[in-house]
Order: C-alpha cells, then sequence, then structure tokens
C-alpha cells in the first residue's frame, strides 16, 4: 500500500507565467513525474491555443493528463481528482516525486480539500446524454433537469451543458438529487505537499501574454481552430471550444469578429484568466511559496524542494 507520507509538488501560477518551463527544469534536478492541472491541455487536437507541451518536450518529460479525451467528452473537476489521484499512486510506487504543475486552480482546490462522493462517469449514459443534448439543445437538457433535481438546476445556468449533463448524469446513475452528495463527508487529500506558485509582476505578464499570442498565431493557431471548427461534432457551447482563445477563433470564423478583433479580445480574454488565478492564489486555502524573482525561479524553487523533501524524508 502506497503511504500517505509520501510527499506531492504543487506548482502553480497564471497562464503564460512560465510554469511548464520551470516543471520541466526541476525534473531535470528531480526524479519527478510531471502530472498537468489544466482543463484544457486534457483535449486532443487543442495544442497551439493552449501553449501544450511540444511533442519533443512531452517526450523528453512525459506529462500524465495530457491529451486524455477528445473535446467533445465532458471532463470536470471530479474527473480530474479520480484520475490525478491514480497518478500520484503510480509516481509514489514508481519511486517519482508527483510534481503537479498547472493553472486550473478549481482543480488544485478539488484535489487539496476534497470533493463530496459523486459516482463515476458512466461513459454509456455520458453518451446518451450528450446525443441527446445534440439533438435537443441545452434548454431542453435544463428543463429535464429541472424536472429531476429543481435546486441543480436553479443552480446551474441553462448555457452551461457540461454542468446540466453531469448532474443529469448523478442523479439517473444514483436516483438522487446533487444535494445529497454534497452532504456527505468529503475526501481529504492526505500527502504532505509543498505548493508553490510563480507570482509574476503584472506587467511582465501582460506583456509575456501579448508576446505568446501573436507567436500562436504565427505558429498556425487559426489553422487549429479552423480544423477544430470543421468536424462534426464541433458545438460552440462545449466547454473544450469555450477555452480562452479558442472561444474568440470560433467567433472570427463564424464571421462574428474580425482578424484585429479576435487578436484584441483575445488578449483581453487571457489577461482576465490571468487575473482570476491570480485571484485564487491571493486567497488560496493553504500554506503558498511565492515565487516572485523571474531571475531566480528555479534556484528559489529548487532550494524550496530540496528543503521539503529532507524534511519529508
Amino acid at each position: 500500500m502506497t503511504s500517505p507520507l509520501q510527499p506531492v509538488i504543487f506548482l502553480m501560477g497564471p497562464t503564460a507565467s512560465g510554469k511548464t518551463a520551470l516543471a520541466m527544469a526541476l525534473a531535470d534536478q528531480f526524479p519527478c513525474q510531471l502530472i498537468s492541472v489544466d482543463s484544457a491541455l486534457v483535449y486532443r487536437g487543442l495544442d497551439i491555443g493552449t501553449g501544450k507541451p511540444t511533442r519533443a518536450e512531452q517526450q523528453k518529460y512525459p506529462h500524465d493528463l495530457i491529451d486524455i479525451c477528445n473535446p467533445d467528452e465532458p471532463f470536470n473537476a471530479a474527473d480530474f481528482v479520480s484520475c490525478a489521484s491514480d497518478c500520484i499512486q503510480k509516481a509514489h510506487a514508481s519511486n517519482k516525486i508527483p510534481l503537479l504543475v498547472g493553472g486550473t486552480m478549481l482543480y488544485f482546490k478539488a484535489l487539496l480539500q476534497g470533493l463530496s462522493p459523486l459516482p463515476k462517469a458512466d461513459a454509456s449514459l455520458r453518451e446518451q446524454l450528450f446525443a441527446d443534448y445534440q439533438k435537443n439543445g441545452c434548454e431542453a437538457m435544463h428543463q429535464q433537469l429541472q424536472s429531476l433535481d429543481p435546486v441543480a438546476a436553479q443552480r446551474i445556468h441553462h448555457n452551461d451543458p457540461q454542468r446540466i449533463l453531469r448532474a443529469l448524469e448523478v442523479n439517473l446513475l444514483t436516483g438522487k438529487v446533487m444535494q445529497a452528495h454534497f452532504e456527505q463527508p468529503k475526501v481529504s487529500f492526505e500527502y504532505p505537499c509543498l505548493q508553490l506558485a510563480i507570482w509574476p509582476e503584472r506587467p511582465v505578464l501582460h506583456t509575456r501574454i501579448a508576446k505568446r499570442f501573436h507567436d500562436m498565431v504565427a505558429e498556425g493557431f487559426l489553422a487549429e481552430a479552423q480544423h477544430l471548427y470543421q468536424q462534426t461534432w464541433f458545438d460552440p457551447m462545449l466547454p473544450s471550444m469555450r477555452a480562452v482563445g479558442y472561444r474568440q477563433a470560433m467567433e472570427h470564423l463564424s464571421g462574428q469578429l474580425t482578424y484585429d478583433r479576435f487578436i484584441e479580445t483575445s488578449i483581453v480574454a487571457t489577461r482576465q484568466l490571468a487575473k482570476r488565478q491570480m485571484t485564487w492564489l491571493k486567497h488560496w486555502i493553504a500554506p503558498l511559496h511565492a515565487l516572485e524573482d523571474a531571475s531566480h525561479l528555479l534556484d528559489d524553487a529548487t532550494k524550496q524542494m530540496t528543503k521539503f523533501l529532507s524534511a519529508a524524508s
């Protein structure tokens, strides 16, 4: 049995802050298993616009939880917690240090604080619900939820297919409303955990965001988005297609945005995402070590990991 005393590392931070590069540099110095904590990197085909590590980088620095589902498949915080928990146990069994890196703060919080026990996803039921959604639309699915679980329907926006379908799935699998599951005890995170957060200055981060997005466009982001836009499963309301950058790209491809507005709104949306991520971190629920000096990120992170691992051994 895996010991609950084996350590885990969290490496958090806003988008474009250099998390992936720092994680790979740390993997050169420590026996780390990298585990992605990113709600967009789970999707196959969303590569350029997500800043996904390249194939060469992934070959040298394998990441768990990248490219694990198709863009039209649902994936939520509960799915992440289940997958990440398995990855952590496998890493420990291989005598590696799980290093969870990413910017989806909800996933980090769900893993750290625990979620109320919900039934695991049922592939056949999800497929049927998604087919019903594609045929009947989001409003009809919300009305079905209203008849089964009025409280959940009131809490979930009528234009949020991911949460609507999950609430329907839970109800149809268990016969219970969502609130009944929320009242159950949460599963706690038992591992000693060092939580690192890159904390860039806002002007520096804004400059990095703009440069990175222009680089993505130069690398072929719009061609990637066009390919997704032409798929038979494409739906602008899918969570994958509403990811920052992809949502704006689809609006451009459908004629809603000019090219210049696509660029402008994408950069603004990315800055807003970074602001939300920093707000999460400002109100974080556990001790957090901020990595502030960009020129010494690796040195600072290395010192913190060395100290933490020495104390945990």
